[in-house]
C-alpha cells in the first residue's frame, strides 16, 4: 500500500506543481474503493442531504448525522486523509459551539481536517480552530452555505452563470489570504471560474482545491463519488459525460434478476 497521505504532502505536491485529488463519499463502501483507487483525500461532505437522502437542502443537515457518515468513512479509510464538513449551524451560533462541532468531527468522527464552510464569513473560527491543533479546510467562493446571498439557488452552483467573474477576482483573492493567514491548510474555491481561479492560486501557498466550476488551472480537485460513476435515478436519463453510468448497469442489473425470479431460474450472486 502506498504511504499515508498528509497535509504536508499535499503542499509539497502545489510546490512540485503535481495535481492532488479527492473525492466526496459518504459511506464505508465507497470509502474503500475511494481509498484503494488511490485518491489523496475523502471528504464527507453535507451535499449527503441532497444527493443521498433526497432533501431539498444541504443545510438541513445536522451534527449527528453528518458524524455518522463521517465514522463510516473513516473506517473505510487507511490512506488518505479523511475531511469531513462543519454542518450549518455551529459555525453560525459562535466560536464556542464551533469548536465543540470541531473537535466531535475529530475525536468521535476520526476526521484528519474540518472543512468550514462560508470561511471567509469567519475566520474568528479558523483562527480559533487551528489554534487547537485541528487542520482547516476552509471553502469559500460560491459555496452551499453562501450561495443564497448572492441569489444563486443550490441547484444552480454548477451552471457557468454561478462561477466566480473577472470582477469579483481581486475579493476572492483576498478571502483566500485572508484565510491563509488565519492558519487554514488547504482551500476549496467553489465555483472558481478560471480568472479568480488562477489569481487565488498565485496568491497563496497552500493547495487550492476546487469542485463545482473548478477546473486545471486548481491545484487540485474534488469531485462527488456519485457523480464519477453516475450513481443516481437521474443518470438514466443524463446525457452529461461521466465515468461510468451505474444507474443504468444497476437498471439493467435489477432487471435480469426480475426476469430470473419469475421464470423460476437461480438467482445470481
Amino acid at each position: 500500500m502506498a504511504a499515508m497521505m498528509t497535509v504536508a504532502a499535499l503542499a509539497a505536491m502545489k510546490r512540485e506543481g503535481k495535481k492532488s485529488v479527492g473525492v466526496v463519499a459518504w459511506d464505508y463502501q465507497i470509502a474503500r474503493i475511494a481509498d484503494r483507487a488511490g485518491f489523496d483525500f475523502v471528504s464527507v461532505g453535507d451535499s449527503v442531504g441532497v444527493n443521498l437522502w433526497g432533501r431539498a437542502d444541504v443545510l438541513d443537515v445536522t451534527l449527528d448525522e453528518i458524524l455518522i457518515c463521517c465514522r463510516a468513512v473513516r473506517r473505510g479509510v487507511e490512506r488518505a486523509l479523511v475531511s469531513c464538513d462543519m454542518p450549518y449551524g455551529p459555525v453560525q451560533h459562535g466560536l464556542d459551539s464551533a469548536r465543540a462541532a470541531a473537535w466531535r468531527l475529530v475525536k468521535e468522527g476520526g476526521a484528519d481536517m474540518v472543512k468550514v464552510d462560508a470561511a471567509a464569513d469567519f475566520p474568528d473560527v479558523v483562527r480559533a480552530l487551528v489554534r487547537e491543533g485541528i487542520t482547516v479546510f476552509a471553502q469559500f467562493g460560491l459555496t452551499p452555505q453562501t450561495a443564497a446571498k448572492y441569489g444563486i439557488p443550490y441547484s444552480a452552483q454548477n451552471s457557468p452563470a454561478a462561477q466566480a467573474s473577472a470582477e469579483a477576482a481581486a475579493k476572492l483573492v483576498a478571502e483566500a489570504k485572508l484565510l491563509e493567514d488565519a492558519g487554514a491548510s488547504l482551500l476549496d474555491f467553489t465555483n472558481s471560474g478560471p480568472v479568480a481561479g488562477a489569481a487565488v492560486v498565485e496568491a497563496v501557498k497552500i493547495p487550492v482545491i476546487g469542485g463545482f466550476g473548478g477546473g486545471p488551472w486548481l491545484d487540485g480537485r474534488v469531485r462527488l463519488a456519485h457523480t464519477a460513476i453516475g450513481y443516481g435515478e437521474k443518470w438514466l436519463d443524463a446525457t452529461t459525460d461521466t465515468y461510468f453510468n451505474s444507474a443504468k448497469a444497476t437498471r439493467d442489473a435489477f432487471a435480469a434478476l426480475i426476469a430470473d425470479a419469475r421464470a423460476g431460474r437461480q438467482i445470481k450472486g
